[in-house]
């Protein structure tokens, strides 16, 4: 499905795309598989990294709706027979502290044109035709390239060979398995920090549900396949660093936050001396010992004489 008013956005995809494996191709051969594997796992991390402040941000918002969590119970307790009246004061609380729930809808928002846009320049590809801005030499480069023994424009339904079909299944098992992962990560994380949340069941139903989304993915092409793989384990390293860095926050018996520092990250651990590279503690210090003068008699004290 090609849409004419995002032809801006597919032309600068195929521009990037153009741009990065001409700069692999300085050393590598601009037909292997390896080269463009390359150029689209490069092409997913530069867009990652372009939307990372939109990951943030939803991270953070997370963050506050998390410190929230107390608050919006009392407000269920309070008002547990007025769902309207409910729903308006959380809303009015998620204001007051700058929180969205709907933030977490922005990174793949933004996302998705980019999806898109890898979807019909691949497909374009697939078809042999030399469209936004590509060389018909780039076209060819891209239909030889082979990951694995199955090429890069194929879908698992197109490819001739079992052994090409076997391939695309493997890639696709993978992204269902990513997928998966990268829920149960957000959702798990969500139920510790709401254990009576309503909505718990639906977000079990829907980790379990997710990862029968991806074996969709057998339409698509094999590299638009391999964008998917990269870009859930970016969500995956990304999610795990945030949490990491940022842990649930504890309350104690009275509602009043208690401090959790967070956990070292892979430097600091790498930078953590071993029990051997340690200094030796110091020899401990002798005990001084105060000697106390003895008694003299009275008679041989200074001054005093026998009588």
């Amino acid at each position: 499905m090609e849409l004419s008013w995002l032809n801006w956005l597919y032309t600068a995809v195929a521009q990037v795309i153009t741009w990065i494996h001409t700069g692999y191709s300085t050393f590598l051969d601009p037909n292997s598989g390896l080269t463009w594997a390359l150029t689209i796992i490069t092409l997913t991390i530069c867009m990652r990294i372009l939307i990372f402040p939109l990951f943030l941000k939803q991270m953070r918002s997370s963050r506050k709706m998390q410190e929230l969590a107390p608050k919006v119970q009392e407000l269920r307790k309070r008002y547990k027979n007025d769902k309207q009246r409910l729903n308006q004061e959380v809303m009015a609380l998620y204001q007051g502290a700058g929180a969205n729930p709907l933030g977490g809808c922005l990174p793949i928002l933004a996302q998705f044109p980019i999806f898109i846009s890898m979807f019909t320049v691949l497909r374009a590809i697939a078809a042999d035709e030399a469209k936004f801005g590509m060389t018909q030499e780039l076209v060819d480069s891209a239909k030889q390239a082979l990951i694995i023994g199955a090429p890069l424009p194929a879908t698992f339904f197109e490819a001739p060979a079992i052994s090409e079909k076997v391939v695309i299944g493997c890639f696709v098992a993978i992204s269902s398995l990513t997928t998966f992962l990268t829920v149960r990560q957000s959702v798990t994380r969500s139920m510790a920090q709401m254990p009576d949340n309503p909505m718990a069941q639906q977000q079990k139903i829907l980790m379990y549900i997710s990862p029968l989304f991806a074996f969709f993915s057998l339409n698509f092409p094999l590299g638009l396949i391999l964008y998917w793989v990269t870009t859930n384990v970016w969500t995956l390293g990304q999610q795990h660093w945030f949490y990491s860095r940022h842990p649930m926050p504890q309350y104690d018996a009275k509602g009043n936050p208690i401090p959790v520092q967070p956990k070292p990250g892979l430097i600091a651990k790498l930078r953590k001396t071993t029990p051997e590279e340690q200094a030796p503690p110091p020899p401990p210090q002798p005990k001084i010992i105060r000697q106390q003068p003895s008694r003299q008699p009275r008679s041989k004290r200074t001054g005093s004489k026998k009588s």
